[in-house]
């Protein structure tokens, strides 16, 4: 999954909650992320049957503020990546099956509006869905198969680009959107061979091939149903019919939502949410350092707030970590990203290029960024620690030892090069932290003879600009993590050579015959055996292609008002868990 742009990431991985404890210890701090490399459970039906458990001491009524600095993304589940929006999701939409964590951090996969995490057969080329009594949307109308198939079959129209692709291929293979241009929307279906709705209460799956992930699959924001009749395609961005516990009241976008109860939700059909506020009241523009100091100040209504997916900004953390009365209000915890200098394939050509701006980077400046040891570890490679396979020594450009950068040897290579090769044009989101990363950036390459050419992008479509094929820039920062406990959730969407296109996750471009051939192979195999070729696969990557420079992994420290209640890490999104919440009085 991508992590946003402005500050603070987040969405997916398992930790058990810190509560207020901050580690300054980041050897501790891997090994305790390690545990998030644990794979999921699968739910039977009893796991998934509602209502989600009572959260020790919770009350009802009131509204939460949700404070953010840029708006979101998107609205429209199908569109939905990223961990602003993702975590909106978890309030307004539901999907076939949902992660669940219990309070010691275990993650389970269970069935969201299906009985179960799902049926397989067929050696795990067929899945069986059946959807749960009284489940409706919004508007009080019952969620059916044909409003699951219709939310499957809207994916492969072209308005949809921004979202998960793991269905549609798995379901279509690469070219998804031939096999149904328009997307449902002209009354043509996929065939009932690839998917099948006997009636209103089955949703059936067939793959080529054996596909044991797909509950989890299913369980990401981007597969949220959209009922049929309330589809507005484009318009649906801005204002989605809901099915979770909440729905939309107000949306203005950039400035503010507001989320009210959805009388039409039934926790008995819910094994995960909860409805214990009034609603939500999501205000946008509101910088990380503000936030922090009103969550430090914790006055009025500040008492009553949460950071979305920003976190305590990095020169106050010492003011939060400090005070322990601010301190026990620290939501902290190891996430799955890894942040990294990409490279336009298209445009910066010549490995040695790609080569010198990795030695050059300076991940300690980046790091001293984002908060420090609080906000961030050197990356070596491009695994994380959170991820099965992660190698903490795997460092082929010398990071860890040169975590400034290679000056003297970035500045050889450098001198080296035609002229023409030293000018970058670098992205930048324009946010707090989005400023920082350009200083540290600019700062690193110039020092070593690049000349750097920043143009500044939107916070909020930062990943749609750069996901621009045709885009005009050389380098960007993005941040990448699991879907998954699985190196195919990394390697696969940000490297296979047919993701290539407008709005994939392919940012760098990279098309490359051994890559594609080592991750078809990999997706074939055991666990265990395609480790071994995932592994092989990433020092390839980073050896030979260089589609990135490896900058930091990520750690995040939120803050809420001392009225927040249940306020835990969340391991399925890495930041506050938003189902989890209740105000104490």
């Amino acid at each position: 999954m991508v992590a946003i742009a402005a500050g603070s990431l987040a969405l997916t991985a398992c930790s058990k909650n810190e509560g207020g404890k901050s580690n300054a210890d980041s050897k501790k701090d891997q090994q305790e992320a390690s545990v998030q490399s644990k794979a999921v459970t699968y739910a039977d039906a009893a796991g998934s049957t509602g209502p989600a458990p009572e959260i020790a001491g919770a009350k009802s009524g009131g509204t939460i503020q949700v404070y953010q600095e840029a708006g979101l993304s998107h609205l429209d589940p199908g569109q939905i990546y990223v961990s602003d929006a993702g975590q909106v999701a978890n309030l307004l939409f539901r999907r076939l099956t949902q992660f669940k964590e219990d309070d010691k951090g275990n993650v389970s996969v269970v069935g969201d509006l299906a009985t179960d995490s799902g049926q397989s057969s067929d050696g795990g080329k067929t899945w069986t869905y059946k959807l749960k009594d009284g489940v409706k949307d919004a508007n009080g109308k019952p969620i059916t198969s044909a409003d699951v198939r219709h939310s499957v079959e809207r994916l492969y129209a072209k308005f949809i680009f921004d979202g998960p692709t793991y269905l549609q291929t798995w379901l279509s293979g690469a070219d998804y959107r031939k096999a149904l241009p328009g997307g449902g929307f002209d009354g043509k279906h996929l065939p009932a061979t690839v998917l099948d709705t006997p009636d209103d209460k089955t949703v059936v799956f067939h793959f080529d091939t054996a596909r044991p992930d797909l509950p989890q699959t299913l369980a990401m924001a981007g597969y949220g149903v959209v009922p049929e009749e309330s589809d507005t395609k484009e318009k649906y961005d801005k204002a989605p019919v809901a099915t979770g516990p909440y729905k939309i009241q107000s949306y203005k976008a950039d400035k503010s939502l507001v989320l009210v109860k959805n009388t039409n939700w039934d926790p008995k059909t819910d094994s995960v949410r909860h409805q214990y506020v009034d609603g939500f009241n999501f205000q946008f523009g509101i910088t990380e350092s503000t936030q922090t100091k009103r969550l430090i100040a914790d006055q009025g209504e500040d008492k009553n707030a949460i950071q979305l997916t920003n976190g305590v900004e990095a020169t106050q953390i010492q003011d939060v970590v400090g005070n322990p009365k601010v301190n026990a209000r620290v939501t902290k915890g190891y996430q799955p990203y890894v942040m990294q200098l990409t490279f336009n394939l298209d445009r910066v050509k010549d490995k040695k290029v790609r080569e010198a701006v990795t030695y050059a980077v300076n991940s300690k400046a980046l790091i001293a960024g984002e908060g420090g040891v609080y906000g961030g570890d050197v990356a070596p490679n491009y695994f994380a620690p959170t991820l099965p396979g992660y190698e903490p020594t795997y460092d082929p450009y010398g990071r860890l030892k040169t975590p400034q950068g290679n000056i003297a040897k970035a500045s050889e290579m450098v001198k080296a090069l035609p002229e023409n090769e030293k000018t970058l044009v670098f992205a930048y989101a324009n946010s707090e932290n989005g400023q920082k990363r350009k200083v540290a950036i600019e700062d690193a390459l110039t020092k070593v003879g690049f000349k750097v050419v920043a143009k500044e992008i939107d916070a909020a479509s930062y990943y749609e600009q750069i996901g621009k094929l045709a885009n005009p820039y050389d380098i960007y920062i993005t941040g990448w993590g699991q879907d998954w406990p699985s190196a195919g959730t990394v390697v696969t969407p940000i490297y296979d050579g047919s993701q290539v296109a407008d709005g994939s996750s392919n940012y760098s471009h990279v098309k490359d015959q051994k890559v594609d051939a080592l991750i078809k192979k990999a997706l074939t195999q055991e666990p265990t055996e395609a480790a071994a070729t995932w592994k092989e696969a990433h020092h390839y990557l980073l050896e030979n292609v260089i589609p990135s420079a490896p900058l930091w992994y990520t750690k995040q420290i939120m803050l809420s008002g001392s009225n927040i209640g249940g306020a835990r890490y969340g391991s399925v999104s890495s930041l506050i868990d938003i189902n989890h919440l209740f105000l104490k009085s």
